[in-house]
This record gives structure tokens, C-alpha cells and sequence, in this order.
């Protein structure tokens, strides 16, 4: 059956730098930012500890894809700062690296007949894994970065499972052509090519893969030049991204950041992701009339802030981390230890720690926390934060502050603490 028109013609596609070459260098780059990307999402769903019950289990029925679950480490206090910007940054800057690779294998996805025999109905799979994975995984994760919430269901739930089938799709193609790869890469010169301006670039020599042209055109960019301005974009959204996690000065460079976190200035004045009012919170919620219940062993403890305050206070020096990629700079925290208090409710071998909130119900507005996290002196249920009360935005009247536990299982507006074994 001969091709129908348009891209399924081998003439379709003419550019002259287009070829295994230039398709493994994309691919190499690819083959080490993958992993990395893959490892520090798998660290992210690990923070959550998603094991704890239905309140932190973000994908049900993860069945065996849960297997490399652990308790999640209080130290250091910058762990989770680290591998999510990690993920995160990365993830946006192989953005121009992986639609160079789009485009540099664009006439394999318009192969005609599309299947000729079961290897290569493997291989084709495999390629429509690869690429729906990718596509679903990077534009996800952006959105998820500009807290864009449009998904038909849980972030989590999606990009866990996309990246599953993206990882797994990445392993086939990976086995199918790393020889492949290789050859290609011995083939030139990569010395050679960033020597070599448009007037001395040829195509390569004809290729089972099909992805130099039968009729290249002139060329009017050279691959040193394809190879700058795919690395240049690269660099560019390092700059504007890498920001947001590293804190500091340096979040003024990070215009791809959501913006309008910051509230205003001040001992307050740091990043936050929800405020009070987007969540429901109104200042009669938490006035005077606010408590704070400790359940445990013994009868339901209550609390008023004055009383919590007379108790011994403790402070920790912590940043917070949130799974959109940024953190803030140590703050100063101060207020009881969680230890302390579940002492006080007559476990202090509590193994875990069930955090509620005044938030209306809804996700995030409970949390558990492992008794790693409860024995760690740092952890506390913290009433102010650099010397002042916190804001109402930050979570007064109290609130959770855990080191190297992602942001949003810091519980804020915190009403009941149930401490069990």
C-alpha cells in the first residue's frame, strides 16, 4: 500500500542536519537527565509518606509500584529542599532538550506502513509510550509548578502513574537502542561539528532509521548552531527557574515562579502556596474561642494559645519545601516540641501523630506524621516564626514545621493532635 501524502512521504522531511547523530546527542543527554528526574520524583512520593493510612495516600491500589516505600528521614533539614528543586528545575530545563528530540525523530512517528513485523510493533509501542509519557509528564508537572490545577483527578495520582509508563517505556527504547546510540555517537566528531559553520555542513550518510533526508534542502542552520540553541534555551530557563529553590536573593531571577506568594514584608513576608481565605480560613475561625485538643493514652487535654505559650517553648531554624519546586530560606521557628507534647498526652513512644486542621475538610487538611518525625527535636507545633507571632496566612494560631517534610504536610491552622501507637 503505497504512503498516503504529507508526512508520511519520505520526502516530507528535508532538513539536512537531521540524522542519528544529532538524534544520539539529544538522547545522551536524555539518557542521564531521565533517571535523575525519575529517582527524585520517586524521593518526592516517598516524603509523603503515602503509607500512612488513606490521609497521606495520594495513589490508591499503588499495589507493587509502592515497593521502595521507607520512612522518610528528618535529617538533614534540607533533603526534601534539595531533591525536589532538583526535579523540579531540571525537569523544565530538559524542556528544549527533549523537543529537540521530538523533532530530531519526528519522521519515525509518521513511519509508513506502521507496523511490518512484531519487533517492530514492539518498537512502535515502545515509541508511543515514550513520547505520550513524556508529553503527559512534562506538561503536568509545569502546570502542577504554576499551581494550574486543570487535571481530571489528583496530581499525584496522574503523574505517579504517567511516570510508571513513561520510565518503563524509557527502559524498552533504551535496550532497543543503545547500540545504536553508540555507533552513532563514533561516528563524528562532536570536536569536529562545533567547528563547522552552514556553508561546510552535509548530511549524514543514509540510515536504516529512515531520519536523514532523501531530498535534504539546503541547509540554513548548522549542528553546532541547532546544538547552541537548544543548550541556550536550556540555560535560559535554569536561570529563570533555579530561583525558587535556591531562595534568597537569587528568587528574584525566578520569573517562571508563580508569583503574589510573598506576603508582603516583614518577619512574615516569606513564600507561602495557599493563603488563609483560598482555603477558607476566616480570623473567627482561629480567635479566641480557638483550641487546641491533644488526645493520647490519658482523657482529651485542651488548650488555649496563653496556655501553650506559658509551656516550655523550643525553636528551630527550618526552611519549607513544596512539591511546585520552591522553598524558603531557613526561618526561625518557635513553639513546643512534638515530643513534648506526646509526652503530655502519655505516649511518648508514639509511632505516629494524626495532625487536623481548623481548614474545612478537603485534601491537606489532615496529615500523619511517623514517629521519626515526632521524636526529632526540631519538630514542632510552632506558634511563632522569626520572633513574632505567625500570620494568619503562615497558620496562626499554630501550625507544623517538620524538617525535610514537604510543605503541605506541614499542617497549618493545627486544632487536634492525636497521638497513637
Amino acid at each position: 500500500m503505497p504512503a498516503p501524502p504529507g508526512p508520511f512521504r519520505p520526502g516530507f522531511w528535508r532538513s539536512p542536519i537531521r540524522g542519528p547523530w544529532l538524534t544520539s546527542v539529544f538522547g545522551l543527554v536524555l539518557l542521564v537527565g531521565i533517571p535523575i528526574l525519575f529517582v527524585t520524583g520517586a524521593l518526592s512520593y516517598a516524603a509523603y509518606n503515602p503509607d500512612l493510612g488513606p490521609l497521606n495516600d495520594q495513589t490508591p491500589d499503588k499495589g507493587l509500584l509502592g515497593f521502595y516505600l521507607f520512612d522518610w528521614p528528618t535529617h538533614p533539614a534540607w533533603l526534601y529542599r534539595l531533591t525536589q528543586g532538583v526535579h523540579v528545575t531540571l525537569g523544565v530545563v530538559l524542556v528544549p532538550v527533549v523537543l529537540a528530540k521530538l523533532w530530531s525523530v519526528i519522521p519515525k512517528l509518521f513511519e509508513w506502513p506502521p507496523v511490518r513485523s512484531a519487533a517492530h510493533a514492539l518498537e512502535r509501542l515502545s515509541l508511543l509510550m515514550l513520547v505520550g509519557g513524556a508529553v503527559f509528564e512534562f506538561v503536568t508537572g509545569i502546570l502542577n509548578i504554576q499551581l494550574y490545577y486543570v487535571f481530571p483527578g489528583s496530581f499525584y495520582t496522574l503523574h505517579f502513574y504517567g511516570a510508571w509508563v513513561f520510565i518503563a517505556a524509557f527502559v524498552i527504547h533504551v535496550a532497543l537502542k543503545l547500540g545504536r546510540l553508540v555507533r552513532a555517537l563514533g561516528s563524528r566528531s562532536l570536536w569536529g561539528e562545533l567547528r563547522t559553520g552552514v556553508a561546510g555542513t552535509r548530511p549524514e550518510p543514509p540510515d536504516t532509521d529512515g531520519l536523514v533526508a532523501v531530498d535534504p534542502a539546503p541547509p540554513t542552520i548548522a549542528r553546532r548552531g541547532a546544538l547552541a540553541l537548544v543548550g541556550a534555551g536550556s540555560l535560559a530557563l535554569f536561570v529563570v527557574t533555579a530561583g525558587q529553590s535556591i531562595g534568597g536573593w537569587t528568587r528574584a531571577t525566578a520569573l517562571l515562579a508563580p508569583h503574589g506568594r510573598e506576603p508582603g514584608d516583614g518577619p512574615n513576608g516569606f513564600q507561602i502556596n495557599k493563603t488563609a481565605a483560598a482555603v477558607g480560613i476566616s480570623a473567627a475561625m482561629v480567635g479566641p474561642d480557638w483550641r487546641l485538643e491533644v488526645h493520647g493514652a490519658g482523657p482529651v487535654q485542651v488548650f488555649t494559645r496563653e496556655q501553650l505559650l506559658a509551656m516550655r517553648q523550643r525553636s528551630a531554624q527550618l526552611p519549607i519545601a513544596c512539591v511546585e519546586g520552591w522553598s524558603t530560606t531557613d526561618q526561625h521557628w518557635s513553639g513546643l516540641r512534638l515530643a513534648d507534647l506526646a509526652a503530655v498526652a502519655g505516649l511518648p513512644d508514639a509511632t505516629d501523630v494524626l495532625v487536623e486542621s481548623v481548614q474545612p475538610p478537603g485534601p491537606y487538611s489532615s496529615v500523619v506524621l511517623r514517629g521519626n518525625q515526632i521524636r526529632d527535636p526540631r519538630s514542632l507545633l510552632a506558634l511563632h516564626v522569626n520572633g513574632v507571632d505567625l500570620s494568619l496566612d503562615h497558620g496562626y494560631p499554630a501550625r507544623i514545621i517538620v524538617p525535610a517534610n514537604p510543605g503541605v504536610n506541614n499542617t497549618k491552622w493545627v486544632r487536634r493532635l492525636t497521638f497513637r501507637t
